[in-house]
């Protein structure tokens, strides 16, 4: 690492950061920039920022190499920092699965800083560092403490943060009822209509109909078999919810059979990237995989034009794979990609053609997380949203 900060750079920094707050930007988009600058200045390998919520942190901000991070939920059992402002941990010393999470190799320490508004701890910022670099000196630890204060001042007087709002408000309970209400009625009027016409008209339908009669009903219990499984969770806040066994399974193949059960206009407008067939394992649930797309793909169909492609890929790291589902839609606006994952939150999409209950996302994190997994949401560049899930290697 550099013998001494990048001062130059901290100052220039420090004032871009000013001008943003001056001209009323606040929230995440300013986080991720001191974030940027944490790491640029420190000469660290990748710099995070996890928020903390009741019992437990989530990397909200990340660059470098842990820009993979972003979404994963860590431990905040660890009270190193509640000593000093400022303390450099061996990543090996965690006491939480993160460490394995940041790519590269030879990234094996961390400095970290307590965020703080008045005595309250609301987040700590790390910078990360390999063993050629040498370990960073008082004047590391004194810029990381200044630019952790910085984001203290942020959450007192900025709006949008913290990024993790209230998940659910008395107000919104009626609402929920009748859009859920909604979502269930529309399945069962379909398959009951579908049996009907079965019963009353077999011969008549012929051969080719009464395979399509039965595809559709396939389809629509499908539907609603995912829609129970959501407001169960909705319902149990420690529950397994339809847990099954863990072990072993092919990513790519999972995926695809994931999208031959999406409905068929959803199903046509998939681009199947990149599904490799020679990745290693995933390891965790495989049976969750098709309900995990269906929310994914289904979200990005809802806020995008109808004529536009929803693109599907996969890859690997060393700890992880991956998979992520793109739009060329409305995209997310930045405060609220984490406040997408929160129980029976919606965001203003300008579209009144597609309610929901705000319940999607929030069993997919449910699900991927419950596989020691994390999931994201970002704003793609050029114009629409990335939703990226990471499972263990097997």
């Amino acid at each position: 690492m550099p013998e001494r900060p990048d001062y130059p750079a901290l100052i220039r920094g420090q004032i871009a950061v000013l001008d943003r707050i001056n001209a009323g930007e606040a929230g995440l988009p300013v986080l991720q920039q001191i974030v940027c600058l944490a790491q640029e200045v420190l000469g660290g390998r990748g710099a995070g920022y996890a928020e903390y919520a009741t019992g437990h942190g989530r990397i909200v901000a990340a660059t470098g190499a842990c820009a993979p991070a972003l979404g994963r939920k860590v431990s905040r059992d660890d009270a190193r920092l509640s000593g000093g402002r400022s303390l450099l941990i061996p990543l090996d010393s965690v006491n939480d699965e993160f460490a394995k999470q940041i790519e590269g190799g030879d990234v094996h320490r961390m400095l970290g800083a307590r965020c703080e508004t008045g005595e309250q701890t609301v987040g700590s910022l790390h910078v990360y560092f390999g063993d050629d670099q040498g370990d960073p000196g008082h004047e590391d630890h004194a810029v990381l403490e200044l630019l952790a204060s910085w984001i203290g001042r942020l959450y007192e007087r900025q709006p949008g943060l913290p990024v993790h709002g209230d998940a659910r408000r008395p107000d919104n309970r009626d609402l929920w009822v009748a859009v859920t209400s909604h979502e269930l009625r529309t399945p069962v009027t379909v398959i009951k209509g579908y049996a009907d016409t079965l019963t009353n008209h077999w011969d008549s339908l012929g051969e080719t109909g009464r395979q399509e009669a039965v595809r559709i009903i396939g389809t629509r219990a499908g539907e609603l078999a995912r829609l129970v499984d959501r407001l169960l969770s909705a319902t149990s806040e420690d529950g397994e919810i339809g847990a099954a066994p863990a072990g072993p399974f092919d990513l790519s193949e999972a995926l695809r059979h994931a999208v031959g059960e999406l409905p068929a206009d959803l199903r046509n407008r998939m681009i199947l990237n990149n599904l490799p067939d020679d990745l290693p394992k995933a390891y965790g649930e495989r049976d969750t995989i098709a309900t995990i797309l269906t929310e994914l793909a289904t979200n990005a169909e809802k806020y995008s034009a109808p004529d536009t492609m929803v693109e599907l890929c996969a890859g690997v790291d060393e700890e992880t794979l991956r998979f992520r589902v793109s739009d060329r839609g409305v995209g997310i606006r930045p405060e609220h990609v984490e406040r997408a994952f929160e129980r029976y939150w919606q965001g203003d999409s300008g579209d009144r053609h597609h309610p929901g209950a705000g319940l999607g996302l929030y069993l997919v994190r449910r699900l991927v997380e419950r596989q020691q997994g994390w999931v994201s949401l970002r704003p793609r560049e050029g114009g629409g949203t990335t939703a990226e899930v990471r499972l263990p290697r097997a």
